[in-house]
C-alpha cells in the first residue's frame, strides 16, 4: 500500500504552541521581523486500507473542534518559509507509537507503520535564510532530533542490515599494559583504567580466554556509578580535618562513626570506611538497638519501605509505604523533555517494581539563569531557557500521562548549575503488605521481560551519567538518553495493582539503568539469559545493545515455572507484551547467548567484586564560625557575582565615605570572597558613615546599604533622611554606574582583573 501524508494544525485560539514560539523568537532570539508561526504535525501512514484511513483521519490523528487536517500536501505558505524535523533513526517516537496501536485497535488484522514530524511555516517581513537557520537552531536539539526530508518516501518500511556476531577481543589478557591504555583510551569507558587491568587479570587467570566486547560493555554498565556507586563505595584510608571551632564537634561526630562501625562489624574483615558507610551506619546501629522495627528487610532493592497499619473499612491491616527519589542530571542534561519524562517515570518503576503503586511526586531542580540570552550559552550547551522549559514540560508530560499528581517544586537557580543541571525526582507509593511476597529465585524458576520493546534508546544511559564529559563528547551520546512510554507504565501500574497477579511474583525487577544485564542480572546468582527472545521495537539489534539497552517501562519478573501461563495470560488483559527471557540456574554464573552462542559468561563472583577496589583520603574543611551563610543567599552567590557587581557598588559606597585606597582594598576582599576581612573594614567604616550621614542604628543596616540599594538603605540606616546621607548615596551610584572619573576607571579596573572579564562587560552587568 502507497504511503499517505496527513498534516494536523491546531485552529485559531487553540494554536497555543504556536503562539509560545512566536514569542519565543521575538523576545528570545531577537528576531522581530517574524511575524507569524504555525506548527503542523505531519502523520506519514503506510499498510492500512482506505476504510481504516478514512476511520482515524478524525478518531486518531485530528479532532475535529480544535484541528485542521489537511492531505497530502503543506497547506498555503502565504509566502512562508517551511521546514520539518523528525527524531534521529532509532530515537522512540511516542506519538507515533501511540498512532500505530490506535489505528490496529480500528482493524487488528492490518498492521500499520506510521512516521511522524514537526512542520513549521515562518512568515514575516524579509525573513532570511539566516533566520530561518536561527530558529532551526533553537527548537531542533542535535542529540535527538534532526531536519526532515520534505519529499513523501516511497515506504516507511525500513530494512536494517543484519548485525554482524559479537566481536571477541583477541589478544586481549596477553595485551601489555601500554596497549591496554591505548584500547581503553579508544573504548570510552565509564571504569577506571583500574577496573580495565581487573578485568585482563580475571579473563588470564580465571576464565583462560579473550573476552567478548559485550562483556566488556555489560561490566562496564553494571559496575557503573550510576548501578553501584563506585564514588560512595570508594574506601577512605585517612580522614583529616582543618581547624576551626567546629572541628572538635565534627571529629567527634567522626569517632562516633568510627565506634559504631568497630562494634558493627567486628566479626567481618570486607568492610571499610567509606561514604556510603558514613551515610547508612546511623541506621544499622539503630536496628542493633531495637529501633526502627517497621522498616521492611528485604533482598529486593526497589525502594525505602516501611510497615504502617492502615485502617480500611473498619479493619486495620499492614501496608507497605514506598519512598523513593532518582537523579538525571546527565540526561536532561542533553535532552531536557526526555531526561525530565525519564526521571518521574524511573522513581515510579522502582516502587512499581517492589508491587506498590506511587501516588504522590516532588520534582527539584537546579539551573543557571534562564533569562540570559542565547549567546550567553555555555559551548557544548544548551541554553538554559531550553533546558528549564524542556524539563518543565517534559516532567508533566509524563506526570499528566500517568495520572500522578506532583504536589512539591522547588526550583533552584545558581550560576555554578551551568556546568550541570541537577533534575531529581522523588516519589511515595503504598501497597497492601498481604499482597506483596519476598521470596529467593530458585533453580529452575522463569524470568519473564513485560512491558516496552527494546531499542537504541537509552543504550549507555548508566555509564553517560557516571563519566566525565567534554564539549565534543556531549554531541555523539544521544543514544544514552531514554524515551519515556507513560501508557505502557500505566498499564504495568494496573496490572501490579491486582492482587491474583502480585501473588504470582516472587521477585522483580525495573529495567532503569542497564537494561538487561542488570534488571535481569541481579535476580538471582546463576543464570541463563537467551537474547534472542527479547521483544526489540526494530530489527538490526546487535547481542550489545540487547545486553545494555536501557529502553524504558520494562519490568522483569520472577515467577514459578507453573505459574508462567497465567502471568502471561494477566499481561494480555492488560494489553502489555510479556515474554520468557531467562531461568534461573544453579551454578553461580551470569549467562548471555545470542544466537546459540554465549556473548556473556561470567562468574558472579567476579561481578560482584563491582570493579576494583578503590582508595582514596579525605580532607574535611571547617565552616567559618563568622559566616553567616543564610544571609542574601550567601551559599547561592558565586564570587562572580561579587566581584563583577557588588564589590563596584559596595567598594564605591565606601570611596564615598572615605578614601580610594580603601574603596580598592574594599573591592578586592569581596572579589576574592575573604569574609573575615570584609567584616573588619564593614566595623572601620561604620564611624566613617556616622559622620557622613549620621547615627547609625546598627551595622546590620548598614550591610544592607552595603549590599542593595545605596539611596534607600541607607536613608533606612541613619535617623531620617539627611541631605549628607543622600548626598553619600548619589556619589555612590554615580561612582559605579555612572559620571566617569580616574576613581571610577580604577575601581572598575581592580574589580574586572580579579574577575577576568572585561571592564566594559562589568558595567554592562
Amino acid at each position: 500500500m502507497a504511503v499517505r501524508r496527513l498534516y494536523v494544525e491546531k485552529k485559531s485560539g487553540f494554536n497555543v504552541r504556536s503562539k509560545e514560539l512566536l514569542a519565543e523568537i521575538k523576545n528570545y532570539l531577537g528576531l522581530k521581523n517574524i511575524k507569524e508561526v504555525r506548527e503542523l504535525i505531519r502523520y506519514d501512514v503506510e499498510n492500512v486500507s482506505d476504510e481504516t484511513f478514512d476511520k482515524s483521519k478524525f478518531t486518531i490523528f485530528a479532532e475535529a473542534p480544535i484541528d485542521n487536517l489537511y492531505e497530502e500536501n503543506i497547506p498555503e505558505l502565504n509566502g512562508g518559509k517551511a521546514f520539518s524535523i523528525e527524531y534521529l533513526p532509532g530515537q522512540f517516537d511516542q506519538r507515533a507509537d501511540s498512532a500505530e496501536q490506535c489505528v490496529k485497535l480500528l482493524n487488528e488484522k492490518e498492521e500499520p507503520v506510521i512516521r511522524c514530524a514537526t512542520t513549521y511555516i515562518i512568515n514575516g517581513d524579509n525573513v532570511s535564510d539566516e533566520d530561518i537557520e536561527k530558529i532551526k537552531n533553537n527548537v531542533i536539539n542535535p542529540v535527538d532530533s534532526r531536519v526532515a526530508a520534505e519529499e513523501k518516501p516511497e515506504t516507511l518500511v525500513d530494512n536494517f542490515e543484519s548485525p554482524a556476531d559479537v566481536k571477541i577481543m583477541e589478544g586481549f589478557i596477553s595485551e601489555s599494559d601500554d596497549k591496554l591504555k591505548e584500547l581503553y583510551g579508544s573504548l570510552s569507558l565509564a571504569m577506571t583504567f583500574k577496573d580495565f587491568l581487573f578485568i585482563r587479570d580475571y579473563f588470564k587467570n580465571e576464565e583462560k580466554r579473550d573476552p567478548s566486547i559485550t562483556e566488556i560493555r555489560m561490566l562496564d554498565t553494571y559496575w557503573s556509578d550510576h548501578c553501584r556507586h563506585t564514588t560512595f563505595l570508594t574506601e577512605l584510608t585517612d580522614v583529616k580535618f582543618g581547624e576551626g571551632e567546629y572541628k572538635k564537634a565534627i571529629e567527634d561526630t567522626y569517632n562516633e562513626y568510627k565506634a559504631d562501625f568497630a562494634e558493627l562489624y567486628k566479626d567481618r574483615n570486607d568492610k571499610y570506611t567509606s561514604l556510603m558507610d558514613v551515610a547508612t551506619i546511623a541506621v544499622k546501629a539503630l536496628r542493633k538497638q531495637g529501633k526502627l522495627q517497621d522498616m521492611e528487610i528485604s533482598d529486593e532493592i526497589n525502594a525505602c519501605s516501611i510497615i504502617v497499619p492502615v485502617e480500611t473499612n473498619g479493619k486495620t491491616e499492614e501496608w507497605l509505604v514506598f519512598f523513593k527519589n532518582e537523579t538525571h542530571n546527565h540526561p536532561t542534561e542533553i535532552e531536557p523533555f526526555g531526561g525530565a519524562a525519564t526521571c518521574l517515570g524511573g522513581a515510579i518503576r522502582d516502587p512499581l517494581s517492589g508491587r506498590g503503586y506511587v501516588y504522590q511526586a516532588m520534582r527539584v531542580t537546579g539551573a543557571a539563569d534562564p533569562t540570559k540570552h542565547i549567546k550567553d550559552t555555555m559551548e557544548g550547551k544548551l541554553p538554559q531557557r531550553k533546558l528549564v522549559t524542556g524539563a518543565a514540560n517534559g516532567y508533566s508530560s509524563y506526570g499528566n500521562q500517568i495520572g500522578l499528581a506532583t504536589g512539591v517544586v522547588s526550583e533552584i537557580y545558581h550560576p555554578d548549575y551551568a556546568a550541570k543541571r541537577m533534575e531529581i525526582g522523588a516519589v511515595m507509593g503504598a501497597a497492601p503488605r498481604k499482597n506483596v511476597k519476598r521470596e529467593n529465585s530458585d533453580p529452575g524458576d522463569i524470568i519473564i521481560l513485560m512491558g516496552g520493546r527494546t531499542g537504541r534508546d537509552g543504550c549507555g544511559g548508566a555509564t553517560g551519567s557516571s563519566k566525565a564529559h567534554t564539549t565534543e563528547s556531549i554531541h555523539v551520546c544521544g543514544a544514552e538518553v531514554q524515551k519515556g512510554n507513560p501508557p505502557t507504565e500505566r498499564k504495568l501500574q494496573r496490572l501490579f495493582r491486582r492482587p491474583e497477579v502480585t501473588s504470582l511474583i516472587k521477585k522483580c525487577n525495573d529495567f532503569g539503568a542497564g537494561g538487561v544485564s542488570v534488571a535481569i542480572g541481579e535476580l538471582a546468582d546463576g543464570l541463563i539469559v537467551n537474547l534472542d527472545k527479547v521483544p526489540k521495537k526494530y530489527a538490526g539489534l546487535d547481542g550489545t545493545e540487547l545486553a545494555i539497552s536501557e529502553s524504558q517501562e520494562r519490568m522483569a519478573i520472577v515467577v514459578d515455572k507453573k505459574d508462567v501461563d497465567a502471568m502471561l495470560a494477566y499481561a494480555r488483559e492488560e494489553n502489555l507484551e510479556a515474554t520468557v527471557v531467562a531461568e534461573v540456574t544453579e551454578e553461580p554464573r551470569l549467562v548471555l547467548k545470542w544466537r546459540g552462542k554465549d556473548v556473556v559468561n561470567i562468574s558472579r563472583a567476579f561481578l560482584n567484586t563491582n570493579g576494583a577496589h578503590q582508595e582514596t583520603t579525605a580532607f574535611v574543611e571547617i565552616p567559618d564560625a563568622n559566616a553567616d551563610y543564610m544571609k542574601n543567599g550567601a551559599p547561592y552567590e558565586a564570587v562572580s557575582v561579587r566581584s563583577e557587581k557588588k564589590a563596584v557598588y559596595r567598594g564605591a559606597l565606601e570611596a564615598s565615605g572615605v578614601d580610594e585606597a580603601k574603596a580598592l582594598e574594599v573591592a578586592e576582599c569581596y572579589a576574592k570572597d575573604e569574609t573575615a576581612k570584609r567584616q573588619a573594614l564593614a566595623a572601620d567604616y561604620v564611624d566613617s558613615i556616622k559622620e557622613k550621614a549620621g547615627s547609625v542604628k546598627d551595622t546590620e543596616a548598614v550591610e544592607k546599604a552595603i549590599v542593595e540599594n545605596a539611596e534607600k538603605a541607607l536613608a533606612d540606616a541613619v535617623k531620617g533622611i539627611s541631605a549628607d546621607a543622600v548626598k553619600i548615596a548619589e556619589e555612590a551610584e554615580d561612582a559605579a554606574f555612572g559620571k566617569e572619573g580616574s576613581f571610577r576607571n580604577k575601581l572598575l579596573a581592580a574589580a574586572s582583573d580579579l574577575n577576568g572579564c572585561s571592564q566594559k562587560g562589568l558595567v554592562e552587568r
